[in-house]
């Protein structure tokens, strides 16, 4: 039986305002064995993460990885906390109070901006809560995924469904499916590139390193990885940069079944026994640095390639707050928003007017 949760009362009359939440998938709330097993048991019972039937999975996610896996995900994860937390939720924070300024900036101030986790916190379901209380009655959904993968992208629609699933008034919903192709944000990422190379020259080999997914999703039709290598390509072109100098890899594999190939780590441990004395390497998958491009990255792939014979090793930070990727951001929102901005606020008299309204309407009754 549904949870009953009290709905913010409706005032009649007054005017809906519009809101944007964003999305990213999400964090422990502090990096000890404790918080990433109630992290880890959420994420990886998502069906959406994992494609095995609950009989067969649950005794393994249970038995198993949630008691061996999260003392050593804690350990990574102590690697790259900061004061204010953990990365990806800090790099999310700033760049919802970012978008609200630059939708601010473009003449949209009424737009209500939030952002959420996939899984842990802040919630999709408190933030959808937050919003409706502000009067948000027309939501654009925003996962900062720019490739679209049925275990990211489509997970963030079906939490938002669940949310509101027994809501009476509910509202107007839009969905960012994916902007793998977008031109601010492949301007971005080419611009970021471009700043690193200009301050450290530029490497024998780029690697743009994909987060992986399991390769029996591509069989069944899954588009990202297809996605992933549009963007490598126009990033590519965007550079400049002849064929034979850049690779797509993808990274973050998991268990014992084949994903998307070629492997991060292992591709780099091939470049460095080939000869090639320094690679720079950039996840465009990612718009926030997290655990899996700062440690997984900036620390084991770079050991793997010193290892291995190289020389020189650089990751390229994610793009974070960088004012051409806020900028592309808030495009890439009021490309979505479309005719709600035409939509205006209620003014301060028809506030009023609705206050009245109420007021005689409690009275009536």
């Amino acid at each position: 039986m549904a949870r009953y949760r009290p709905e913010p009362e409706y005032t009649h009359g007054t005017s809906a305002l519009t809101g944007v939440l964003i999305a990213n998938l999400g964090t422990p709330e502090a990096p000890t064995a404790p918080a990433l097993r109630k992290y880890l048991k959420q994420f990886l019972s998502d069906p959406r993460v994992v494609e095995i039937p609950r009989i067969a999975w649950w005794p393994i996610l249970n038995g198993i990885i949630l008691n061996l896996r999260p003392k050593k995900s804690a350990a990574k994860y102590a690697t790259v906390w900061t004061d204010e937390g953990s990365p990806l939720r800090v790099h999310t924070e700033r760049q919802a109070k970012l978008l609200a300024g630059q939708l601010l900036h473009d003449g949209h101030g009424e737009v209500v901006v939030d952002w959420a986790m996939r899984y842990g916190q802040p919630s999709i379901e408190g933030a959808l809560d937050r919003m409706r209380a502000r009067g948000c009655t027309r939501i654009l959904i925003l996962p900062l995924y720019p490739q679209y993968a049925a275990s990211t992208t489509a997970s963030v629609m079906d939490d938002v469904a669940r949310c509101i699933t027994h809501w009476r008034n509910q509202p107007e919903l839009r969905f960012v499916r994916s902007f793998a192709d977008h031109p601010g944000y492949i301007a971005a990422l080419a611009n970021c590139v471009r700043e690193h190379w200009q301050a450290n020259g530029e490497p024998e080999r780029l690697v743009m390193s994909f987060h992986g997914i399991p390769r029996r999703s591509l069989d069944l039709g899954d588009p990202y990885h297809c996605e992933c290598h549009k963007s490598a390509r126009l990033l590519a072109e965007a550079l400049e940069l002849p064929r034979e100098r850049w690779l797509i890899t993808f990274q973050s594999r998991f268990g014992k079944a084949e994903w998307l190939q070629p492997y991060t780590e292992p591709t780099l441990q091939k470049l460095a026994g080939e000869g090639v004395r320094r690679v720079d390497v950039i996840c465009p998958g990612f718009v926030s640095d997290c655990l899996e491009t700062i440690e997984e990255i900036g620390m084991e792939c770079r050991e793997a390639f010193l290892t291995a014979g190289g020389e020189t090793f650089h990751y390229i930070p994610c793009l974070n707050e960088r004012a051409d990727w806020i900028a592309a951001l808030g495009k890439l929102a009021e490309s979505h928003l479309g005719n709600w901005l035409e939509i205006a606020p209620p003014s301060a008299q028809e506030r009023e007017l609705a206050a009245l309204r109420a007021r005689d309407l409690g009275a009536a009754r």
